[in-house]
C-alpha cells in the first residue's frame, strides 16, 4: 500500500494519520524515538504491509506482471492500488477525500518535526494534490517517473504505465477483492492495540 491506503487504513486522529505517514520514512527498531501512539501507527503500518505482501490476492496480481517486471510488481501495485482507492473513495470512507486530504495536509504544515525525507516531501505532496491526484491514472506517469528517479536500476520501471494500462481490469478486479479485508484486517489490529 502507498501513501493514501496507509493513511485511510491508520485510523482518524492526528498521531494516527502521522504514524500512518511516517512508517515509509522511519526505520528500524522506534524504541522511544516518537510519541507512543505515533509508534503505535508506526508498528500498524508495518503490519498493514506485511499482511499485503503475503495475501494471496496480491500474490496473484503480483504474478499477472511478466517475470521480468515482478522485482518491481509491489511498487506498482502500492500505487495502482492507491490510484483504485482514490478513484473508488466513496465506497470505502465516509469523508470525502478532498476534505480528507486537506486535513493530511494540513496536519503535516503544522508539525515541526517530520522525519527525514518526509519533512522536503510535505510540502510537495500538499502544494501538487498527491492524495487526491491519484484519481487520475495519467498520474501514476508523474508518480512513477518520480520513482524511477530513486531506483538503482531505474530501468526496472521503463514501460510500467503501459502495462498497468494492459493489467488494468484484473488489478482492478484484484483490489476490490482484497482492500474489504486490509480494512477488516487494519480494524482489528487497531481494537487489539
Amino acid at each position: 500500500m502507498n501513501y493514501l491506503a496507509h493513511l485511510h487504513l491508520g485510523g482518524l486522529r492526528p498521531a494516527d494519520l502521522l504514524g500512518s505517514l511516517y512508517g515509509d520514512f522511519v526505520k528500524g527498531p522506534l524504541q522511544g524515538r516518537w510519541p507512543a501512539d505515533i509508534e503505535a501507527a508506526i508498528r500498524l503500518h508495518r503490519r498493514i504491509d506485511a499482511f499485503t505482501d503475503g495475501h494471496p490476492v496480491v500474490c496473484r496480481a503480483r504474478a499477472r506482471f511478466p517475470e521480468a517486471r515482478r522485482r518491481y510488481a509491489g511498487i506498482l501495485l502500492d500505487v495502482f492500488f492507491d490510484h483504485c482507492l482514490a478513484l473508488h473513495w466513496a465506497d470505502y470512507a465516509a469523508e470525502p477525500l478532498p476534505a480528507f486530504a486537506a486535513r493530511v495536509y494540513a496536519l503535516l504544515a503544522g508539525e515541526a518535526q517530520l522525519p527525514g525525507r518526509l519533512a522536503e516531501l510535505a510540502p510537495r505532496m500538499a502544494q501538487q494534490d498527491w492524495l487526491g491526484s491519484y484519481r487520475d491514472f495519467a498520474v501514476l506517469e508523474r508518480v512513477l517517473a518520480g520513482m524511477q528517479r530513486r531506483l538503482s536500476r531505474p530501468e526496472g520501471l521503463a514501460g510500467a504505465l503501459d502495462e498497468l494500462e494492459r493489467l488494468y481490469e484484473p488489478l482492478s478486479s484484484d483490489f476490490r477483492a482484497f482492500y474489504p479485508q486490509l480494512q477488516d484486517f487494519a480494524r482489528l489490529q487497531q481494537d487489539e492495540s
